[in-house]
């Protein structure tokens, strides 16, 4: 009995780390287009534009990613249903580092014109589509692989690998930044992007070496699975995806309006330099390392709603006083307002999240169920936040409109947080 209870254990944890490195690494790469989008891609693929519209047209290329993401979920989750998760994560990895390695290539509009933009546009549709699908993938090979006590603890680690991602992606993009201008315009900004093949070869190491999961072995075993998940989701968990959907709208739209266009606020409204606020990012992304899995493991013992409700309350609570501090353009209040939103607000919606989606569906169609939910989200909320924040910002001219976009999504997850079901004590080998 001993060694099985050590094996299993040295199982779940070798899942974790599988888990927490390829999220890692995934985000990464997704997160430095975003960084690129709001500091960079507005000078190199679209010149001819001035600084807010420039960046209108960024943020345009950036929510195609976000478009494609339910795509990538609902293929992805189909094959992951039927074949099985590893396989996907695999796929998923690869066409994510070779994604980004090209971004790293593209030439700029002054070398090709618009093919430049176009090219930009069908990378990140590549990319989109890779963590649209390895998403579900990622968190049900943790919660798949968990005691049912600790589901929510588990399944924090690949929710960790969104702030460790950022935080890599942040501290590597702001050291380049350091650079002369006109170097890191030149080819600076590349460097980080086609660092990403190297990492996604360490992630395929680890991924290779973990085990299909005993649920999903189980439906392979006794050839019970969905020859239709997507339709058979829709079927049967309707409101389930709508729920998911909704409970991510203030996580998603929200965690892409502090870490994406706030970097434009802090540079072209509040005129601080670009550093101070990926200073403030890289400082609140280090904090969640540590606070998401704490707040996992508060979830398997107060449930999922209570400590997402508190996310997002806070995110409603939070939006005047991020840009009150933001405003006054002093360094230690804007750390300090990142530091707040991302530990107050995102990070105890990101930690239960993993566990309270995937424990709403069966285990037949868990992968595109949850997958389904999370990237509806994703493209409707994240995809669209920094580009709607962005034109409110031209139409407006001050953060009113902006804290009042916020408060409206943290009422829409608010209220199908309220509306779901409590899932802590879920049987998910069903």
């Amino acid at each position: 009995m001993s060694t099985m209870t050590d094996t299993r254990s040295h199982s779940i944890r070798l899942v974790a780390l599988a888990s927490l490195v390829g999220t890692t690494i995934e985000w990464y790469d997704f997160f430095l287009y975003n960084t690129a989008a709001a500091l960079v891609f507005n000078r190199l693929f679209f010149p001819n534009f001035d600084p807010l519209t420039g960046t209108l047209a960024s943020f345009g290329t950036y929510t195609v990613g976000f478009v494609a993401r339910p795509i990538g979920g609902i293929v992805i989750g189909h094959y992951g249903d039927r074949i099985g998760r590893k396989s996907m994560l695999v796929l998923t990895l690869v066409m994510m580092g070779v994604a980004t390695f090209l971004i790293g290539l593209m030439p700029t509009y002054e070398q090709i014109g618009l093919w430049a933009a176009l090219g930009l546009v069908v990378l990140r549709v590549v990319q989109g589509f890779g963590v649209g699908g390895e998403w579900g993938g990622a968190v049900l090979m943790a919660i798949e692989h968990a005691p049912k006590g600790s589901r929510g603890f588990y399944g924090s680690w690949p929710q960790i690998g969104v702030p460790a991602g950022l935080l890599l992606a942040t501290i590597v993009f702001s050291h380049f930044s350091r650079m002369p201008q006109d170097q890191f315009l030149a080819w600076g900004w590349r460097v980080p992007f086609l660092l990403s093949l190297a990492l996604v070869a360490v992630g395929l190491l680890i991924r290779f070496r973990i085990l299909e999961t005993p649920a999903f072995a189980k439906l392979k075993e006794t050839q019970t699975e969905s020859r239709q998940p997507i339709i058979e989701v829709i079927r049967k968990y309707p409101k389930q995806v709508l729920l998911a959907a909704g409970a991510r709208v203030a996580e998603n739209g929200g965690f892409y309006i502090y870490t994406t266009f706030m970097l434009v606020y802090a540079t072209q409204v509040v005129k601080i330099d670009r550093n101070i606020a990926l200073t403030g990012i890289m400082i609140g992304s280090a904090c969640e390392l540590l606070w998401i899995p704490t707040l996992g493991a508060i979830s398997d013992r107060i449930g999922r709603r209570p400590v997402y409700l508190f996310g997002a309350i806070a995110t409603a609570v939070l939006a005047y006083p991020l840009f009150w501090l933001f405003d006054t353009g002093s360094q230690p209040l804007v750390w300090l307002a990142l530091f707040l939103v991302l530990m107050l607000s995102h990070a105890p919606m990101y930690a239960p999240q993993a566990a309270l989606l995937a424990e709403m569906f069966g285990t037949r169609v868990r992968y595109s169920g949850a997958s389904l939910g999370a990237q509806l989200a994703a493209a409707f909320a994240g995809g669209f936040s920094p580009l709607i924040a962005t034109a409110l910002l031209a139409r407006y001219a001050g953060y009113k409109a902006l804290a009042l976009y916020l408060i409206l999504m943290a009422a829409i997850t608010i209220v199908s947080v309220v509306v779901a079901v409590e899932t802590v004590h879920h049987d998910i080998e069903t």
